[in-house]
């Protein structure tokens, strides 16, 4: 609208100069007939804007569009189809799916993918605002004290159904425009690693097998966590989440010998967990690579070097986002947030 309002005003200029309509018309590269109007709408109004309810009239009432909208947010999941059918069945209307969408862009409502997370029941949302209230008041400093740690997976030949393609009418076939797939991903591996401010721990390959409470003692928390925290101080706490390996009777029993002080991590609480968003990263940085890894050995060479050229910056500016997470929490009364 601005930009119109603009081209507008440029033409009631050079009008104004003396040029010809054939001359404005080409210098601003507009028809002949938007010039006509312009000026003639100038003329009779003084404005170059144009009158309130002077464009084309809608295809429909305004109590059909309210409708329209009460229906998208009394279900969001609601296709344009079902609003389209919705429509006929019970008001006997019958609009395009195109004039559906835009009455639904009139008031504001856009068409997303929703957001993902884990099912938070009422014992979940408690333990979450309780943590966020406990720990709502610590510093950077505090929070630099936590090494955050958690496992992630990346697979081979994972589907990324967030990607899209360009393409032509008639190519959605087209070999540089189709995804080929394999079944399970063609393979996957699964890591572990930790955070804080200052540094990161290196990237411990989970393999042969499921990760138990021995496997977690031995392969992660003596060779990888336990150094990081004592490069942290006698103050360091460690983060871990409520995964079974991590929760095992052997490894409570073998923190609380060895003296890791660890935080009372609420449940299903990923968004809390600012790891996560590093693993996104990397993730990302895993799927730019070209071209692309054939191979799991390719792909974990490639997991490994990119993780190591994430910049510390990266991860520390991340981490500042821990007082603003549990404000999020708080704000939600224990139920999910932004992150």
């Amino acid at each position: 609208m601005v930009d119109k309002v603009i081209k507008a005003s440029k033409i009631i200029a050079l009008l104004e100069e003396g040029c010809s309509q054939c001359f404005v018309a080409q210098r601003l590269n507009v028809s002949r007939l938007t010039v006509q109007r312009t000026w003639q709408r100038y003329q009779e109004t003084g404005s170059v804007k144009r009158r309130p309810g002077s464009g084309r009239k809608t295809c429909t009432e305004p109590r059909v569009d309210h409708f329209l909208v009460s229906q998208a947010l009394r279900n969001r999941k609601s296709s344009y189809v079902d609003l389209k059918n919705t429509l006929e069945e019970v008001r006997n209307v019958q609009i395009s799916l195109w004039t559906v969408r835009r009455r639904l862009l009139a008031a504001n409502i856009h068409s997303h993918r929703p957001a993902r997370g884990p099912k938070l029941l009422r014992g979940h949302r408690v333990a979450r605002l309780s943590f966020a209230r406990n720990c709502v008041s610590w510093t950077h400093e505090d929070w630099d004290r936590v090494l955050f740690s958690d496992e992630a997976r990346i697979s081979l030949h994972g589907e990324d159904r967030r990607r899209r393609v360009l393409r032509r009418r008639g190519e959605r076939f087209a070999e540089a425009c189709f995804e080929e797939i394999t079944p399970y991903g063609g393979g996957s591996v699964m890591f572990w690693a930790g955070i804080n401010s200052m540094d990161r721990t290196e990237l411990v390959f989970i393999e042969n097998g499921t990760l138990t409470g021995h496997r977690y003692i031995t392969e992660v928390l003596i060779p990888y966590a336990q150094p990081a925290l004592t490069a942290l101080g006698e103050n360091s706490i460690f983060m871990d989440d409520n995964a079974h390996a991590h929760r095992s009777g052997g490894v409570d029993a073998y923190m609380l010998e060895v003296g890791i002080r660890r935080l009372d991590w609420p449940a299903r609480s990923p968004d809390l967990n600012p790891i996560e968003h590093v693993w996104d990263v990397l993730k990302r940085r895993v799927r730019s690579v070209q071209p692309a890894p054939q191979t799991i050995r390719e792909l974990k060479n490639v997991i490994t070097a990119e993780w190591e050229r994430i910049p510390q910056e990266t991860i520390k500016d991340i981490l500042t986002s821990m007082p603003r997470r549990m404000q999020a929490v708080i704000s939600a009364r224990g139920g999910h947030t932004q992150y």
